[in-house]
């Protein structure tokens, strides 16, 4: 059985990352006829390095039934963040689980073994932690072997591959690198309940309730249903109930960067910033900069400015907004090709007072970035957002109502559609009393609008 989170909230974000053990469990027999108490190898020396570097070590053995690896056992192997291999005996059933390991994640993974093992050549080519045993099978210089074991979890966190299937082909795809938008898409399961969920999503909230009610414990679920119906929940704005769910998901589910970039945004929505800052700022230390982790931090930062000018309190408004800018330049830095954040942090200069004179020197990037995903043929809804916020910035109306058609004909969730007319709202907003009016804008906003409002 999966261990379940207690998030409370937001206290996913302020847990150790976890760490799965793939080893052999019980008193095992080496070659020479040596018994290994390997309990103990895992309780004297794995386990306390684990938690010296401050992770939380999860067992495989506990999902192991008669040398079948099961549901779960997949799970923790592609979700948890780090993993700690004992290749000691060669065993089967770890190795089998090392392939899955390196296939799923680039790094991360450290690799232990009993001195006068002998490793396999394909596994020869890592550099593995050695540890001796003494003639009655205990593990000979236990804390300095801890330290080491340690010392090589603390430098995995640098983000070195370390994976041969990532080293010897380029471009091999990262689990966690699916962006949230097509996620849904890009899992496969039950298509009886992806149909399910995709009708729940237009009858609305309490169709996705009951759905999850259907669907009985998470932990018994397929990973691509309760991601389904954790989106699912976004679409139709159950923001309590993404919080509530993601507390009772698996843990190594609940602690992937989607799922808690996803729960900052409900965390956000419900109005707890503190609490949505403090998940996307623990993601980002854990796993670095992203440019989805930052937008969505700059969305926070956003809505605290939008309260504190609603409020008249000037000053903070100022700092908020200048905040909110630079969270959506770090994420446009992190990858250049996603405009996303670029075009967030354009139209926040726009709306400084006067405006940012950085935004010319921006716009040019954001808009080429734009342009080769709608070239790319890969385009998603943001791209065409964002070249009709580019069009509205530059009071082009031939080529806003182009970009309008585009963004309108790609609107999979009525919410996207309502965040743009938003955005550009403000920015006619802080023209007009500039004396820029255009004229045209505010019909734009109704077409977004009329997209968004919910089928009667």
């Amino acid at each position: 059985m999966a261990e379940q989170t207690p998030l409370g909230g937001a206290a996913t974000s302020g847990a150790d990352p976890l760490c799965f053990v793939l080893m052999p469990f019980g008193r095992k027999a080496d070659p020479t006829g040596t018994m290994i108490d390997f309990d103990a190898v895992y309780q004297q020396l794995i386990a306390p390095a684990i938690r010296d570097a401050e992770l939380e070590p999860i067992r495989a053995d506990e999902e192991m039934t008669g040398g079948i690896v099961h549901k779960p056992m997949f799970e923790r192997l592609i979700l948890c963040e780090y993993a700690v291999a004992d290749l000691t005996l060669a065993n089967a059933n770890v190795f089998y689980e090392l392939g899955v390991r390196h296939a799923a994640r680039p790094y991360s993974t450290v690799l232990l073994f009993a001195a006068g093992t002998r490793l396999p050549f394909d596994v020869e080519i890592d550099r593995g932690l050695p540890y001796t045993l003494s003639a009655t099978g205990a593990v000979d210089n236990v804390e300095e072997t801890r330290k080491r074991l340690a010392a090589r979890l603390i430098a995995a966190r640098d983000a070195s591959v370390d994976s041969p299937v990532f080293q010897l082909i380029e471009g091999f795809p990262q689990i966690d690198r699916l962006k949230t938008d097509v996620f849904r898409e890009q899992v496969h399961y039950s298509e009886g309940w992806k149909d399910r969920l995709r009708r729940a999503r237009t009858e609305g909230i309490d169709a996705v309730r009951a759905a999850e009610k259907e669907l009985g414990e998470p932990r018994d679920v397929e990973v691509g249903i309760l991601i389904d119906l954790f989106l699912s929940y976004r679409s139709v704005k159950g923001y309590d109930e993404m919080v509530a769910l993601a507390e009772r998901m698996p843990r190594p589910l609940a602690r992937t960067p989607m799922v808690r970039e996803q729960l900052g945004l409900a965390l956000n929505r419900l109005g707890r910033r503190p609490d949505a800052e403090s998940v996307l700022l623990d993601l980002i230390k854990d796993r670095g900069p992203s440019s989805e982790t930052y937008g969505l931090l700059g969305r926070v930062y956003k809505d605290q400015w939008s309260e504190a000018k609603a409020a008249g309190e000037t000053f903070l408004a100022a700092g908020l907004l200048e905040k909110a800018v630079e969270a959506y330049l770090k994420g446009f830095e992190a990858d250049w090709r996603d405009a996303y954040p670029g075009i967030n942090a354009v139209t926040l200069m726009e709306l400084s007072d006067p405006p940012d004179p950085r935004r010319r020197d921006i716009v040019p990037v954001v808009a080429y970035a734009a342009e080769r995903r709608l070239a790319s043929g890969e385009a998603d809804y943001w791209d065409h957002a964002t070249r009709l916020e580019l069009a509205v910035l530059a009071k082009d109306e031939a080529g806003a109502r182009k970009a309008l058609g585009g963004a309108l004909a790609m609107v999979r969730e009525g919410w996207e559609a309502e965040s743009t007319a938003n955005n550009l709202k403000l920015i006619r907003q802080v023209r007009e009393p500039r004396g820029e009016v255009v004229p045209w804008a505010e019909a734009v906003e109704r077409e977004l609008l009329r997209k968004a409002a919910p089928p009667t």
